[in-house]
């Protein structure tokens, strides 16, 4: 299942990490657990060192070892400092680096596919403690949601249709997509493959609130968006989340207003 030129990447990284002292051990993560990869699929893997803290010149060393690296950068823009984005040439390929102590891997957010390991160290840490994936808080986003349905109006209100776009982009990969993967009994991660695990009336609905450069349109995504909140939010989240209906009133009062 997985991909010719991503098998040859990992082989030749974990024989490289086998000859050297300071690696324990080689770990995928993401779409190669499930078995989901293809030829577009990025390679997410995880590289387990001896040290408390491996340098940034020695993770860029070694990334420059595996392969020809066009560009690697730091993934401090999605929280992840430990990362090392990779590009790599003959073939093209995206490749994740995650550099962690043998420690830090009993906090994660998923079991990794062990590639190779140093005196079962991985297979004893993965087989005593468990993986445990973020869910999003349901309060915090009620608590939220309807200031931000009136930034949307205000924004369409003043012909700001770019921002409104981006706005219609924000919810359904923070809101609405995830909600809907936990309704269907996926965890709330891999929004970008919504098409391939929604069932068709869940899918249908997170189309509905795409739109056109076009206030009408705007307009259109927005009461989608509201209608597709709340369905989610009565499948979802449970009674002890509470619901701001003054806000929900209100908001949706100033929507008809603009239209």
């Amino acid at each position: 299942m997985i991909p010719a030129e991503h098998q040859k990447f990992v082989d030749s990284l974990a024989e490289i990490l086998v000859n050297d002292p300071q690696y324990i051990g080689l770990a995928a993560g993401g779409s190669w657990i499930d078995g989901q990869m293809d030829h577009f699929s990025d390679v997410d893997l995880v590289i387990v060192h001896k040290a408390d803290f491996l340098s940034l010149s020695k993770r860029k060393s070694l990334a420059g070892s595996a392969g020809n690296l066009l560009a690697g950068f730091t993934g401090e823009h999605v929280g992840e400092p430990r990362l090392l984005i990779c590009l790599y040439d003959d073939p093209l390929l995206h490749v994740d680096l995650k550099f962690v102590s043998l420690s830090d891997l009993h906090t994660r957010v998923e079991d990794p596919v062990i590639i190779w390991e140093r005196d079962m160290a991985l297979t004893a840490i993965l087989q005593n403690s468990k993986a445990a994936f973020p869910y999003p808080d349901y309060q915090w986003i009620e608590d939220r949601f309807w200031v931000w349905i009136h930034y949307a109006a205000s924004k369409i209100g003043r012909g700001e249709l770019f921002e409104t776009l981006t706005f219609i982009s924000f919810m359904q990969q923070n809101v609405l997509g995830p909600l809907a993967l936990i309704k269907n009994g996926h965890l709330p991660k891999g929004v970008r493959k919504l098409e391939m695990h929604l069932p068709e009336a869940d899918f249908l609905a997170i189309k509905s609130t795409l739109a056109d450069y076009d206030r009408q349109s705007c307009l259109t995504a927005i009461h989608q968006i509201v209608a597709c909140y709340k369905m989610l939010r009565e499948a979802v989240m449970p009674d002890s989340v509470e619901r701001n209906l003054p806000a929900e009133r209100r908001v949706m009062l100033y929507l008809k207003e603009i239209e």
